[in-house]
C-alpha cells in the first residue's frame, strides 16, 4: 500500500511571531540568567535577517510577558518573569467567561485542599493565636450560621494560606480575590445556607482551627473537604450535567 503523508498545517505565524519565538529559544539555548545582556536591536536584525521594526515588536512583547528589561547605560538584560504579575493583568472577571470562572474556582478548591501538610509543618503559636482572633470575631457577628460574609471567609482562609509559607501561592489567592467576590454574588452561592451536609453538620472556621491545634494533616484535609463540601458538590453536579 502506498504510504500517504499527512498534511502539514500552513504557517499561520506572522513574522514577529517566529522572531518572538526564536528570541526565547536563543534565551533557552544559550541558558540566559537573569542580568545577563541580551544583543542590541540592530545585531539582533542582522542575525535574524528582518527589520529592526519587526525586532523592537518582538522585544515589546517580551518586555511586557517580563523577560526583559532596558536599564539606562546597560541595555537590555535578561530578566526573571513575575508570573503572578502577568496574571493580574487580565485575570478581570468581567473580562472573562464563565468556563474560565469556574476552573479558576475549582483551583481555589484544589488549593486548600493540598496545603494540609504546610500548615501542620509551618503553623506557630502566633498564627493560632489570630486564628482564635478571626474566628472570635466571626462568631460574634455571624454565629451558628453556615454561611458567612465574603470579608469573613477571606479573613480566615487568607491566614491558612499565610501559614502556608509559600508567597506565590499568597500572592494567588490576593488574586483571586475579585473572581470569589464575583462568584459569591451569583444566586447559586446565596442558596448553601440551606445545604444540607452529608455529615448532617457544617464544618466551621471554629472546628478546622481546632483541627488543626489538634490533629493532623490527614484530619485536616477530612475535615476542610467537609467544609467545603457545598463548592464540591456545585462543581461535580455542574460537570455531570
Amino acid at each position: 500500500m502506498k504510504k500517504i503523508n499527512k498534511i502539514q498545517p500552513i504557517d499561520t505565524l506572522s513574522l514577529v511571531d517566529k522572531v518572538e519565538l526564536r528570541l526565547m529559544q536563543y534565551f533557552k539555548e544559550n541558558n540566559l540568567k537573569p542580568g545577563d545582556p541580551i544583543a542590541k536591536e540592530l545585531d539582533l536584525s542582522d542575525s535574524l535577517g528582518v527589520s529592526r521594526t519587526v525586532v523592537r515588536e518582538a522585544l515589546l512583547r517580551l518586555r511586557t510577558l517580563g523577560f526583559i528589561e532596558s536599564k539606562k547605560h546597560k541595555g537590555m538584560t535578561f530578566k526573571e518573569p513575575d508570573i503572578i504579575n502577568n496574571f493580574e493583568r487580565i485575570l478581570d472577571p468581567n473580562l472573562l467567561g464563565q468556563k474560565t470562572l469556574k476552573s479558576l474556582f475549582e483551583l481555589r478548591l484544589i488549593l486548600e485542599m493540598g496545603m494540609a501538610d504546610f500548615l501542620f509543618e509551618y503553623k506557630t503559636e502566633k498564627d493560632i493565636e489570630e486564628l482564635v482572633k478571626i474566628v472570635e470575631a466571626e462568631e460574634a457577628s455571624s454565629y451558628d450560621k453556615t454561611v458567612f460574609s465574603l470579608d469573613k471567609e477571606i479573613a480566615f482562609h487568607g491566614k491558612l494560606y499565610e501559614i502556608s509559607k509559600n508567597t506565590t501561592l499568597q500572592r494567588f489567592q490576593d488574586l483571586l480575590l475579585p473572581v470569589f467576590e464575583y462568584l459569591y454574588q451569583q444566586e447559586e452561592f446565596k442558596n448553601d445556607a440551606n445545604y444540607e451536609y452529608s455529615s448532617g453538620k457544617f464544618v466551621t472556621h471554629r472546628m478546622l482551627l481546632d483541627n488543626l491545634k489538634v490533629g493532623t494533616p490527614d484530619t485536616f484535609r477530612s475535615a476542610m473537604r467537609r467544609h467545603l463540601e457545598p463548592h464540591f458538590d456545585r462543581v461535580f453536579y455542574k460537570n455531570n450535567k
